[in-house]
């Protein structure tokens, strides 16, 4: 036992990202035991929240252990610090809240104009007020859960060997990776349309791997390097899920849900290729 809790200590990156694997992906296969595969939109978004908080369960738990594990009291004071952190530039939430909105906005109008499937879910939606209200919510749960683990512990540990620029990549890929069993396996069922089951599994996959996670997650390295609130990484992981599910459209599937995810991508990807330029950080 001593020896692997050496271990753990001496290379705690590897078992984080293991564990939470293993918690999230684990969960939502039980869930889909339960209550099976959402078909339609209407029923994704009924289970999402609980699809959500049990997907939630591997970096929240997975960071919490981690630090106790690794730096015990002293790293879960730690991090109560940097959640309290709230005294940094009003630009720093200007850009933590507006960054997500902006891409989303800019990738809408340009695909509204080839189709009005694009159109922003919050306004073709049957229910407006609920959709924008489960955006909300999801993005507060979201938001303080993960963060708990992706910079509660993972990224400040990674920052120790290797550049922001290298640890917004990697956590951004392996971020999106995460995703892939709640958003992709999932909702199968629900946006695959007329493209084979595995080509949709295919496609989707590479958009979390490649898509907008690893780019807006350099952004938030960024950001964390210049203010260190883990708070502001909380409110800017708020705005991306919140605007994620209330801009999604509601009747796009097949391709359509491809293209978008390309467009939403390529938008953010410019966003940070500006912001990494712009924003100096110190690099080892």
């Amino acid at each position: 036992m001593s020896k692997i809790m050496a271990f753990i200590k001496k290379n705690p990156v590897v078992p984080y990202f293991i564990l939470t694997f293993l918690i999230s992906w684990g969960a939502i296969l039980v869930l889909i035991a339960l209550n099976g595969m959402p078909a339609t939109v209407a029923e994704a978004q009924a289970q999402l929240p609980l699809a959500i908080m049990t997907f939630l369960l591997g970096p929240c738990i997975s960071g919490l252990v981690m630090i106790g594990l690794v730096h015990g009291r002293a790293g879960y004071r730690y991090l109560i610090a940097r959640l309290f952190k709230w005294r940094v530039n009003l630009a720093w939430y200007a850009m933590a809240l507006l960054i997500a909105p902006a891409v989303f906005v800019t990738a809408h109008f340009v695909l509204s104009l080839f189709s009005p499937v694009y159109l922003p879910g919050f306004l073709t939606a049957p229910d407006s007020s609920s959709l924008i209200f489960l955006g909300i919510m999801s993005g507060i749960m979201v938001g303080i859960l993960e963060e708990l683990g992706w910079f509660g512990f993972v990224i400040p540990e990674m920052r120790k060997r290797y550049s922001p620029l290298a640890v917004g990549l990697i956590v951004g890929i392996i971020w999106g990776a995460w995703h892939i069993m709640a958003n992709d396996i999932w909702a199968i069922k629900t946006y695959s349309g007329e493209l084979p089951t595995v080509l949709y599994a295919v496609l989707s996959g590479l958009s979390f791997l490649i898509g907008q996670l690893p780019p807006f997650r350099v952004m938030m390295v960024w950001a964390y390097e210049r203010t260190g609130s883990l708070l502001l990484m909380m409110i800017m992981h708020f705005s991306l899920t919140a605007c994620s599910i209330t801009f999604a459209p509601t009747a796009m599937s097949g391709w359509q849900v491809f293209i978008y995810s390309l467009a939403v991508a390529a938008v953010f990807w410019v966003i940070a290729l500006v912001f990494i330029r712009a924003v100096p950080v110190e690099q080892p």
